[in-house]
Order: structure tokens, then sequence, then C-alpha cells
């Protein structure tokens, strides 16, 4: 596994698939001669007749692209005077219906509700707040900004202030915020300069000054990083990530080693969360359905080639090991084709 990671040669040459919102290497791509009336029909019949027809629901949702899901939302609508998101939770359960809710919110409304739920009860789920903000791009980031203000009427930023401490809590505001560099410029000095200022923050002295990782790493840009980690392992002979690991822990090492590695590359790092999500003994199936999702327009392709270097085995096999039934099916039905 260190391997992939600890490779950087190729890494300032490749495409990032970091800033896409939507492109062509999803598995979910437009219906051509689409009908959202038809399609909202075929719904109504699959959901209120004796017994929902899963299969229906499942061709459907996961064949036609987010934009066109809403539309369908609206005709369904109009139709039957009932949302189809009250529909879908009255008439399945379980992570099937989690997945099916997935699907038809719109993707800034969705990585909201999910940092709400990762924020509410009795321990923050942090993995999930760092998967979100460590992979997003600033525009998505600031859309589900919006989205929060618009639901709580609060800053997402100040309702996070009150989840999170120390270290960890300064560099995942600063992420919050959605205000990373933007810029597709490399300054090669200034990556030399950074790379030295983390190499005397870390290695290079007793004890580590964590806030210089903070400042570089939330909010340089994508494009600048890439160089600075390269710098970083001329200078150092460690890449920074083995650095991070060697120097700090917790929540913030984790936060940061993220970050880095969606730097690198955002669909090995999507690779690595589902692996993950599906090794040992149960299934997180939240994690599962949040990438595979929030993934199935923009890079899924790129997620099933990395996983299947890293691991030796299709993500198509993995899901169909360890996710059966309704649920399975439609996870499935994301993911496309066998590689």
């Amino acid at each position: 596994m260190a391997s992939l990671w600890d490779d950087l040669d190729s890494l300032v040459n490749t495409p990032s698939s970091f800033s896409a919102k939507t492109g062509d290497r999803g598995t979910i791509k437009p219906k051509a001669d689409f009908d959202a009336g038809d399609d909202a029909v075929a719904l109504r019949k699959a959901i209120e007749g004796i017994g929902t027809t899963e299969k229906t629901l499942i061709d459907i949702l996961t064949h036609r692209s987010s934009a066109q899901r809403q539309q369908i939302c609206e005709a369904y609508q109009e139709a039957t005077g009932r949302t189809l998101l009250e529909d879908i939770e009255g008439d399945t359960g379980g992570d099937f219906e989690a997945l099916l809710v997935a699907l038809i919110t719109p993707p800034a409304v969705y990585d909201c509700h999910e940092v709400m739920r990762a924020m509410k009860g009795v321990g923050t789920k942090d993995n999930v707040l760092i998967e979100i903000f460590a992979s997003r791009s600033p525009e998505q980031i600031r859309a589900l900004n919006d989205v929060y203000l618009e639901e709580t009427e609060k800053k997402l930023t100040l309702d996070l202030k009150g989840e999170i401490s120390g270290d960890f809590s300064k560099a995942l505001l600063l992420l919050a915020q959605g205000s990373r560099d933007e810029s597709t410029t490399v300054d090669n000095e200034k990556a030399k300069e950074d790379a030295k200022t983390l190499y005397d923050a870390g290695e290079k002295k007793w004890g580590t000054d964590e806030s210089k990782f903070v400042d570089v790493l939330c909010q340089r840009s994508i494009p600048q990083l890439r160089q600075t980690l390269v710098e970083y392992k001329n200078i150092s002979g460690k890449t920074l990530q083995q650095s991070i690991e060697g120097e700090m822990s917790g929540e913030l090492e984790e936060l940061l080693v993220a970050i880095v590695k969606c730097v690198k590359s955002v669909p090995a790092y999507f690779a690595e969360r589902l692996y993950q999500s599906m090794k040992g003994g149960g299934t997180d199936e939240s994690t599962l359905n949040r990438i595979m999702v929030s993934r199935s327009e923009i890079d899924l392709l790129d997620i099933r080639a990395e996983f299947k270097k890293l691991y030796e085995y299709s993500l198509h096999s993995a899901i169909e090991s360890d996710v059966g039934g309704s649920h399975g099916d439609c996870v499935k039905a994301i993911c496309g084709g066998e590689d």
C-alpha cells in the first residue's frame, strides 16, 4: 500500500479530479431520450403496487444524472401531490432507503446532510468530516456552506467550532471556509520555501510545529501542493506523508494525511476508503453509499481502476461479495461494470 503513496514521479503531470464537478470519468451519465414525466409514472407504479418493485427504482435512479433525478422529483410531486422522498422513505428501509435518498438529493445538499449527521449525537464522526473536507473542491465546500445556512440559519464554521478542538479544529475550519487558493499556476520557489518550512517545523526539530503544516496544507492550491510534495522529498528524503505519520497522531494526523493523499490522487484516496469500508467483519454502509453516490458523476471510473490496481480484484466483485439484497444491487448499478 505504501508504494502507491510514496511514488511521486508521475504526480505533477497527472490530471487531478479534485476540482471536477461532473466529469466524463463518472459511471452515471445523463440519459439521452429523457422524459421526467414517464419516469415519474414508472416510479409511482413501482411504489404504489403491492410490494415495491425495487428493480424499477434502481433502474431509473441509477441511470439518470443528478440533474435529471431532480426533474423526476418535480414531476413526481406534480403527479401525486407527494414528494418522491416521502414515498421512498415510507416504502423502503435500511441501507437501501438511505442509498435511494442519497441519489435523489442534490450533491451540495447531500454533502451538507452528511456533515450534519457527522456532527449530531454523541461524539462527532470525525472520519466523515475529514473525508468530505479533504476531498471536496473549494467550490463544493462553499455550496455545502450555503445549504447549511439556508437550512439551519446558522454558519457551519461556527457550529463546527463547538464540536472540535485544538489544531484539528484549526485545520478543519480553514478547509470548511472553502477558501483554498484555486489558481492553477505553480510557483516553484514558493514550493521550495514551503517544503523547507515544513521540514524545519517537523523532521528537523524536537517536537513538531503543527500550525505550519496546517497553514500550508489547508490553504495552498492543489497544483502548488503537488510541487511542494516533490520539493519536500528532495529536501527530506522522506515523503511528507511519512513525516506526518511519524510526527503526529490522532485526528490531525488523519486529516493532514487525507489532504496529502487527495493532493496526490483523489481516486486512489477513495479506492482506499471503499476498501476500508468493506474489509473485515462488517460493512460501513454509510461510507460506501456516500462515496459511490458523490463520485458517480465525477471520477468513479478512475476509482474503479485504482481499486483494481491496489487490491487486484475489482470494486464490483468486492461489492458483490460484501453487500446483498436490493442495497447491493443498487450499489452495483452505480458502480457500473466489472473491471
